[in-house]
């Protein structure tokens, strides 16, 4: 079977209309994306409004398992019935959802809402990739794609620092209330300016695949989350959890192998490059979504910044990202090859990660600030391989099949890593040197009270969390090394050029 893929034109031949729907597109998956990360610094006047503290973490585990688990069925739903209505659907759904978080009374009721969220904004992450191939030719789409993976890495980046902004001016409410105007101006502008391509195809939706494939990634995240739940990975539930969820998988690889229209065609996994970019993105998303939490709360407990000073870190952080972003994007764009850019960008993270381990409360801030730069280039770089390799190496009727798979290994490696990271801190402040005076529990102080110790204290409490966040450094260096052996196992193709995808269809 010929597995590469081959254009119709562009979907919009206006170019300038073009950009005005890509900047709408862009704008959706902003507001998508930055739900993962906005509500972190929220939590806490979350919490002192509801209560239940032992619950928080569902605030945000639940949207990202509602995201992950619908992201293979929205990719389908678009091949079997175009882009544009299952892209609006899933705004409308996401701004639902924002609403009732905005006015949720009771933290089951927030929970609950995060869910809706999540089923929009995994439709909305899976679409926007899916319709710039449609809008775009093959090279010019590089550049392009990497404008949407450059939106996600930056809204993960800023996250924590608008959510502790806007809630601190406005109220926590106002993080969610701020989705409606601007969904409500997307969804306008889509349905006036995006054109609908109807698939030359008969739909039929595989609901037993789609079903299988989402209790599998519901019970791999579910499981990642087993220590917060269960207090261990290996609890007997968690146990029970996760071998459910390997039942489901093989009964999805038997259900697709006879499905007309799989949720995710097994053929595709017979070209080697699909499962290497699939690694590629899970390993990616947990460096470069799931550290960003776990990036500041290391700045406050082993640096001694105040929130806002820490949050600047975050400046050099994005500014990395949108330099490696355009950088890979114009020159995969020039010379069509893609496969280099993650190799250095996972060969930088290994180098960062390394200098990470050593850092003590003692390293110069702005050597810190550097390796913070370093990270977001290495990040930027490599964040779009894996959509341009599988979106080049699949027939164009499973492009949006193949986008929601990318999509969704990148927030499961996030959510994976989000988990392990956690344990990892956990353990080691569970576990740090002799007792510190004055500090019963030192992963129970905030910031604010880590600051207020005295000078000892203080400095005994950066030395554990220094020491916690050494394996954590090594764990990621180990990480993007195993994305690099996939990268360097990826054949050296190149993206071919317009005329030649018009010579191929007229052929």
């Amino acid at each position: 079977m010929d597995m590469k893929n081959t254009d119709a034109g562009p979907l919009v031949a206006d170019k300038g209309r073009r950009i005005v729907v890509f900047l709408f597109l862009l704008t959706a998956m902003f507001m998508a994306t930055l739900d993962n990360q906005i509500v972190s610094t929220a939590l806490p006047t979350i919490v002192a409004e509801f209560g239940e503290m032992e619950r928080f973490g569902w605030i945000g585990s639940s949207y990202l398992l509602a995201t992950s688990a619908v992201m293979p069925v929205y990719g389908k739903l678009g091949d079997l019935f175009g882009r544009k209505y299952v892209m609006i659907a899933a705004i409308s759904i996401f701004v639902a959802g924002s609403l009732a978080c905005g006015v949720a009374s009771s933290m089951n009721l927030l929970i609950a809402a995060r869910v809706l969220q999540g089923l929009g904004g995994g439709g909305i992450m899976v679409s926007i990739f899916s319709i710039n191939a449609d809008l775009f030719e093959p090279r010019e789409r590089a550049r392009y794609q990497s404008y949407s993976s450059l939106v996600i890495m930056a809204s993960g980046a800023v996250g924590p620092i608008l959510g502790g902004t806007i809630s601190d001016l406005f109220g926590w409410r106002a993080i969610f209330l701020i989705n409606l105007p601007i969904g409500i101006a997307v969804v306008t502008a889509l349905m006036v300016l995006l054109p609908y391509r109807r698939p030359h195809r008969q739909p039929k939706i595989d609901y037993a695949g789609a079903a299988l494939l989402a209790a599998f990634v519901s019970s791999i995240v579910l499981w990642t989350d087993s220590i917060s739940i269960f207090g261990s990975l290996a609890a007997p539930p968690a146990l029970a959890i996760v071998a459910a969820g390997f039942i489901c998988l093989a009964l999805w690889v038997r259900v697709e192998r006879r499905a007309q229209e799989p949720v995710m065609p097994i053929y595709l996994f017979r070209d080697p490059a699909f499962p290497l970019l699939l690694a590629v993105s899970t390993l990616s998303g947990a460096l470069g979504i799931g550290l960003v939490n776990y990036f500041a709360l290391f700045l406050q407990t082993t640096t001694g910044l105040a929130p806002v000073e820490a949050g600047a870190f975050f400046i050099p952080l994005t500014v990395g990202i949108v330099f490696g972003a355009l950088l890979a994007g114009r020159l995969i764009s020039r010379t069509g090859r893609y496969r280099i850019f993650a190799i250095i960008g996972l060969g930088i993270g290994i180098c960062v990660f390394l200098a990470f381990a050593f850092v003590t409360p003692q390293t110069p801030l702005a050597l810190i600030a550097v390796l913070f730069a370093l990270h977001g280039i290495g990040v930027g770089l490599g964040q779009q391989v894996p959509i341009t390799g599988v979106q080049n190496a699949v027939p164009k009727r499973d492009i949006g099949t193949a986008t929601g798979a990318v999509t969704l290994t990148r927030m499961s490696g996030a959510a994976i890593g989000i988990s392990i990271y956690g344990a990892i801190v956990s353990y080691g402040i569970a576990h740090h040197p002799p007792k510190i005076d004055g500090v019963a529990d030192p992963a129970a102080l905030s910031p604010s009270e880590i600051a207020a110790l005295p000078d000892a204290a203080r400095e005994a409490v950066a030395a554990a969390y220094s020491a916690a966040f050494m394996p954590l450094f090594l764990t990621c260096m180990a990480t993007a090394a195993l994305g690099l052996l996939a990268a360097l196992l990826l054949k050296p193709v190149a993206l071919p050029v317009a005329s030649r995808v018009q010579t191929e269809k007229q052929a």
